[in-house]
């Protein structure tokens, strides 16, 4: 395979969580970058992730074509991060997600930016009974629309330290008795370890072949939504119960914790996400993905213990309790 040499990078929505994982990737890598951020505070912490004035922050609001063209002046390429898991306010999956995703394709083709990565998810499609997944789709569409050999990157859920999969149950697990075991914990997932989806990313922006393709990421197990809480609570060395909550049941309780973002506080849980848990959340038979990038997957059984300790009454060497969590039976 032949590979495109460094040059300068424009990164949007680089300073998150997925973010700042691809921007140490692409400066071992030797590119210049520069992190297009709203925030660029935020970013700056970024800098000691290369050598002295390889990674540059600058302020950037997406929805703003003129300050997406400033960004990408001079960029040979470009990797877009940007994305919600909720809505809010005029932060809407239309606008963060369709409306920024189409002004960076179509000032990449302007520019003539050699190469586009673009962050998806896997289950985006039109016919998803869910808001999120159904614009991730018409992100793809309008990408691909502007710029036909960005490759589009479509990971499961994402983990590592400072994710919001593992973190997110193991902070619950800290405060209530049980965990909600929603759609009795059957739901399938792929986790995907945060480190190699950056190095997939740097990759699929260097590689040639790889203009024009869809990845999708998953690691190396499958596991079912219980399977997940199972392990939180092994980890964090806990005994809560698990509680069998039926769809339409979590889906209530979505809705109203959703209510909470109206009032700047990131809801636990919100409808949407619980349609979307509706659907496995798997790398489908015979697409391309981590073996095609050269990228060897890592395990979450590997990477869990080295962040879920925090969660532990007694602190990283508490000893596991004698009792193992149970189900509790509705």
């Amino acid at each position: 395979m032949s590979e495109v040499a460094p040059g300068l990078i424009t990164v949007f929505g680089g300073s998150g969580f997925v973010g700042s994982q691809v921007v140490q990737d692409l400066a071992r890598r030797g590119w210049r970058i520069r992190v297009a951020v709203r925030r660029p505070d935020r970013a700056f912490k970024l800098q000691t992730s290369g050598a002295v004035g390889q990674i540059q922050a600058v302020r950037c609001d997406a929805n703003r074509p003129e300050d997406v063209a400033a960004a990408l002046q001079g960029a040979d390429a470009a990797v877009n991060l940007i994305g919600i898991l909720y809505e809010q306010g005029r932060r809407t999956f239309d606008a963060l997600h369709v409306g920024v995703s189409r002004t960076i394709a179509e000032a990449c083709a302007a520019a003539g930016v050699a190469r586009l990565v673009q962050m998806s998810a896997i289950g985006a499609s039109p016919d998803s009974a869910s808001d999120y997944a159904r614009s991730k789709a018409a992100a793809e569409m309008a990408v691909r629309e502007a710029k036909p050999d960005a490759v589009i990157i479509r990971p499961s859920v994402v983990f590592g330290a400072g994710d919001d999969f593992l973190n997110r149950f193991a902070a619950m697990a800290t405060m209530a008795p049980a965990l909600p075991l929603i759609g009795f914990g059957r739901t399938r997932f792929q986790p995907v370890y945060v480190g190699d989806v950056a190095e997939a990313i740097a990759r699929a922006v260097e590689l040639r072949e790889a203009a024009g393709r869809t990845f999708e990421l998953g690691g190396p197990a499958v596991m079912t939504f219980e399977a997940v809480l199972k392990l939180v609570l092994r980890e964090t060395r806990r005994s809560n119960g698990l509680i069998p909550l039926p769809f339409f049941a979590a889906r209530m309780i979505g809705s109203m914790a959703q209510l909470t973002a109206f009032v700047g506080i990131p809801p636990v849980l919100t409808r949407d996400q619980v349609v979307l848990l509706e659907t496995d959340n798997v790398v489908a038979d015979g697409a391309e993905g981590l073996a095609e990038l050269g990228v060897e997957p890592t395990g979450i059984e590997a990477i869990a213990p080295s962040y879920l300790w925090r969660y532990r009454r007694g602190g990283q060497f508490s000893e596991r309790p004698a009792d193992t969590a149970a189900t509790v039976q509705a």
